[in-house]
């Protein structure tokens, strides 16, 4: 599915009309070479876009509203390279609506000792003309990336291409809709929350829909689109019958690929980029989605379990923020199920019922067929793997009441000690840092679910900058987190956010 627009970002630098034409030319020739020398790196996900210098009130408002109206520019890159009077921008930034980054660098990258002179200090004063820009930001109160660095610099760059993934996560926001297939698991109070604050804040648009209606859409597939779909199957995953005729297990996943298709082209036509799925309500559904659910994650759909619409967009916003990735390793659902509290190998062992995202997997995937005790309906087919080992981060975003909080965890992966052979799930292990007595107990303090959106091609900033930029609480659970100074930030935040 598209998971995003070919996005761009415009490039302003701001400097005034009192040193001359001449300089104003060189101002502007500057900006074009930094413009084209980071397009030219392939460091950056999308494309930079070079924009007239900007001196006077009119056309910085001018610029910003234009950028607020382009649907393919998704933020704005801002630079001082000489002093640039910052109320001159007061109102262009009172309307601007997008993310915006300030990159505060300079065109040179060492003083030129030999040669310098006032003439070349009053044209190359970015350390003076972004701090008068920065205060007027930081007294309007407006969110915003500060980078600082020379722009040639790889750090620098990548400091660029990391933000500018999080504000495609920020413009995309608000065009997720998730489709929920029934209602919440009852008496579940995690996965509830206020849908319609969360389309104020996040923009996204959640609905529910009768299983039998998108049931219906099931029933409506052709035997031969089901069938051809069940050859890819036996095509690309190992097939592991454990014993069951293989006519009869190949009806069972004839039922998953026939949901898989039924439920994509109900998603297709409504226009919803998520779904959630109740395993207590399932109506004419033959099986509880399993493979299916599966195989939509992989191809960018977000998803939730037992109703829970907040993972199944922020699932759906780290596909998007991760689209196009080089050497992704993946973005998933998961759960915490049980621990590992052998000294020296603690750990959490994630999984769900059937639908964890196979982009994760490491190694082989299998399609099993096994009994489900939840659900009352026949035996589901489901992809079966280990995942990848590696660092991620594992996400909770959830409604403490009065507002949201986004509770961000780094999680080292692992393999398992031994294999589970009687385990037909796909799994992760991992160690949630600082180590699994303090991360455990900082994530139960915040309020955590046991659903995550977990992936590893993210970061804790990137995150928190997201959460920054929809003004909720990022609560951080690392290396450096220590539990009595964890209490004093929940506190804090208790103030800030009320």
């Amino acid at each position: 599915m598209i998971t995003g627009k070919n996005y761009k970002f415009w490039f302003c630098t701001g400097s005034q009309d009192l040193y001359g034409d001449e300089c104003l030319a060189h101002v502007a020739e500057h900006a074009k070479i930094i413009v084209a020398k980071l397009n030219e790196a392939g460091t950056l996900p999308y494309e930079v876009v070079w924009k007239p210098t900007l001196i006077t009130n009119e056309l910085i408002r001018k610029t910003f509203n234009e950028a607020n109206v382009d649907e393919e520019c998704a933020g704005v890159i801002t630079w001082m390279h000489t002093f640039s009077p910052a109320k001159s921008w007061i109102l262009g930034l009172q309307e601007y609506r997008k993310p915006l980054l300030h990159l505060h660098t300079q065109f040179n990258e060492e003083i030129p000792y030999d040669t310098i002179d006032m003439d070349f200090m009053n044209e190359n004063q970015s350390a003076h003309g972004d701090r008068e820009y920065g205060h007027i930001v930081s007294r309007m109160k407006i969110e915003r990336k500060v980078v600082v660095g020379h722009w040639s610099d790889s750090v620098v760059q990548e400091k660029i291409a990391s933000w500018m993934r999080t504000a495609v996560g920020v413009i995309e926001s608000s065009h997720i809709r998730v489709m929920r297939v029934a209602d919440n698991m009852r008496n579940v109070a995690v996965t509830e929350g206020d849908k319609v604050e969360a389309q104020l804040k996040f923009g996204w648009e959640v609905d529910t829909y009768p299983v039998n209606e998108i049931a219906e859409s099931v029933a409506a597939v052709s035997e031969a689109d089901t069938n051809a779909l069940v050859e890819e199957y036996y095509g690309k995953y190992e097939i592991l019958l454990e014993g069951r005729d293989p006519a009869e297990f190949r009806r069972h996943v004839a039922v998953q690929a026939q949901i898989e298709l039924g439920f994509e082209r109900f998603l297709e036509e409504k226009n919803y980029q998520a779904i959630v799925t109740h395993f207590g309500d399932l109506g004419a559904l033959k099986q509880l989605p399993g493979l299916a659910i599966q195989r939509l994650m992989e191809k960018g759909y977000g998803f939730g379990a037992e109703g829970d619409w907040k993972v199944a967009a922020m699932v759906r916003l780290m596909k998007i923020m991760t689209a196009g990735k080089k050497d992704a390793k993946g973005t998933s659902m998961l759960e915490d199920y049980t621990y590992n509290f052998v000294k020296g190998k603690e750990g959490i062992l994630q999984a769900h019922m059937l639908e964890i995202c196979p982009s994760i997997a490491d190694g082989p995937i299998s399609i099993k067929c096994q009994p489900l005790s939840m659900g009352d309906r026949e035996d589901p087919a489901r992809l079966v793997f280990t995942s990848k080992e590696g660092k991620g981060i594992a996400t909770s975003l959830v409604d403490l009441g009065n507002r949201f909080r986004l509770i961000i965890n780094d999680v080292d992966c692992k393999k398992v000690e031994k294999p589970m052979p009687k385990l037909p799930v796909a799994t992760n292990f991992w160690t949630p840092q600082p180590d699994l007595y303090t991360g455990a107990e900082a994530w139960i303090l915040a309020g955590g679910a046991h659903h995550t959106a977990f992936t590893y091609d993210l970061t804790a900033e990137q995150m928190g900058d997201w959460a920054d930029a929809m003004g909720i609480e990022a609560v951080y659970i690392d290396k450096d987190t220590n539990i009595r100074d964890f209490k004093r930030d929940l506190k804090l935040g208790e103030l800030f956010y009320r």
